[in-house]
C-alpha cells in the first residue's frame, strides 16, 4: 500500500481525521488507549473527538462509570470503556500473568499475599474507593511491604482477577494525575459479552488502527503471533483484507473537510506506538527521538499529514515554549495553533 495512502488511511481509522462526536465514541472506537501517562491518555481521547472537549469534561466520563483506567494488556494501564473492560481482560489477562510471572515470584507476590491483599482492601473500598497510597497504607497495614513496584503488581494482579479499577478522578489540582481504585462490581453497572471476544478484540483493534496486520495486533495485544493468527482467523467476514495481510474495518468512519493537517499528540498514542513497525508515521532516523527510549518513554510528536515532524511536551506547551521540530520546513503558525488546542484542553 503506496505509503500516503496508508497514512491517510490510519487518520481516518484513529479518528484524527474524522473525530468522534463525544469522547465515550472515541473511546468505543479505539477500544483502549495506552494510559500509563494520564494527561496524555485523557488528551488522546479529546484530540479525538469534535468541538475541543477540555480535560473536566473528560474526567467527569470516568466519575460516572463510563471510562476507567487499567492494565489491560501488555502489563500497561490503557483507558478503556468500562462495558468492555471485562471482556478484553478475559482474552488478555492470562497472557499478563505469563508476562510478569517471573518478575512477581522475585518479590514474593503469591496466591496467599493476593488473598490477603483482597480480603484487606474490598472492606475499604466500598466507600468511594482508595487512591493508590491509600491502597499502599492498607496493603503495609497488614505486613505487605508496596516498595520496590511489588505494590503496583498487586494492583495489576487484582485488576487482572477483575476486582477492581481506576474510576473517578482525584481533583486536588487543576490537572489532575490521580484515580480512585474501586469495585468492579460496584462501579461498572453494564458488562458488553461479545460472542467470541478473541475476534472481537481483533476486529476493535483494526476499526481504530487499520491498515494494520497481525503482527501489528500481536505487538498491540501482547498475545502471541500464534494466538493472534487465530484472532484473525476468527474475525474472517468482519474485517476487510485491502492487500496480503493488512486489514480495515469495514465501516470505516467519515473524514472531516474542517480537521488541520498537523496535530499535536500526546506521550504514547496509538498513533505512533501500536504498531510493530513504526516508520511509516515516523523516519527511521527519528524513531530513537520518540522513543522508547532508554527509560521506557515515548514522547509527545508534533504530526504533519500523518507523519512524525517533531517532538513536545505537555509542560512546555503550557508555557508557550517552541517544540523539537525535526524538518525545516514546517508550518510554524500550524505547529502553534495544534499546541493551542493542547492548552485550551488543559485550560477549559
Amino acid at each position: 500500500m503506496k505509503s500516503a495512502s496508508l497514512l491517510s488511511e490510519r487518520l481516518r481509522s484513529h479518528r484524527l481525521t474524522a473525530p468522534a462526536a463525544s469522547v465515550t465514541d472515541a473511546a468505543a472506537h479505539m477500544l483502549a488507549v495506552q494510559s500509563q501517562d494520564f494527561t496524555a491518555g485523557r488528551w488522546a481521547l479529546a484530540a479525538r473527538t469534535r468541538r475541543e472537549p477540555t480535560l473536566h469534561l473528560v474526567d467527569r466520563a470516568f466519575d460516572r462509570g463510563e471510562l476507567v483506567r487499567a492494565w489491560t494488556m501488555r502489563g500497561t494501564l490503557h483507558i478503556i470503556p468500562a462495558r468492555d473492560l471485562r471482556w478484553v481482560l478475559s482474552v488478555t489477562g492470562d497472557r499478563q500473568r505469563q508476562q510478569a510471572a517471573g518478575r512477581r515470584r522475585d518479590l514474593g507476590i503469591d496466591r496467599t499475599m493476593v488473598d490477603a491483599a483482597v480480603a484487606a482492601v474490598v472492606p475499604r473500598l466500598s466507600d468511594g474507593g482508595l487512591t493508590r497510597a491509600e491502597m499502599f497504607e492498607v496493603f503495609s497495614g497488614i505486613g505487605i511491604d508496596p516498595s520496590g513496584q511489588r505494590g503496583i503488581h498487586l494492583l495489576s494482579e487484582l485488576t487482572l482477577d477483575g476486582l477492581i479499577c481506576q474510576g473517578p478522578v482525584v481533583t486536588r489540582e487543576r490537572v489532575s494525575r490521580e484515580q480512585r481504585f474501586v469495585l468492579v462490581e460496584q462501579h461498572i453497572r453494564e458488562h458488553a459479552a461479545p460472542d467470541d471476544p478473541l475476534a472481537e478484540l481483533f476486529v476493535r483493534y483494526v476499526d481504530g488502527h487499520g491498515p494494520a496486520g497481525v503482527a501489528d495486533f500481536a505487538w498491540w495485544s501482547g498475545l502471541t503471533l500464534g494466538r493472534s493468527r487465530e484472532a484473525r482467523d476468527r474475525a474472517a467476514g468482519r474485517v476487510v483484507e485491502i492487500e496480503e495481510g493488512l486489514f480495515v474495518s469495514g465501516a470505516r468512519p467519515r473524514r472531516s473537510p474542517s480537521v488541520a493537517d498537523v496535530l499535536a499528540l500526546g506521550a504514547f498514542d496509538e498513533y505512533y506506538i501500536s504498531y510493530a513497525d513504526r516508520t511509516a508515521v515516523c523516519a527511521p532516523e527519528h524513531l530513537a527521538l520518540v522513543g522508547p527510549g532508554k527509560n521506557g518513554m515515548v514522547r509527545a510528536t508534533i504530526i504533519a499529514d500523518g507523519r512524525v515532524i517533531g517532538c513536545w511536551t505537555h509542560a512546555s506547551a503550557s508555557l508557550g515554549s517552541a517544540p523539537e521540530l525535526f524538518v525545516a520546513d514546517a508550518d510554524d503558525e500550524a505547529v502553534r495553533s495544534a499546541l493551542a488546542r493542547f492548552t485550551r484542553f488543559l485550560d477549559g
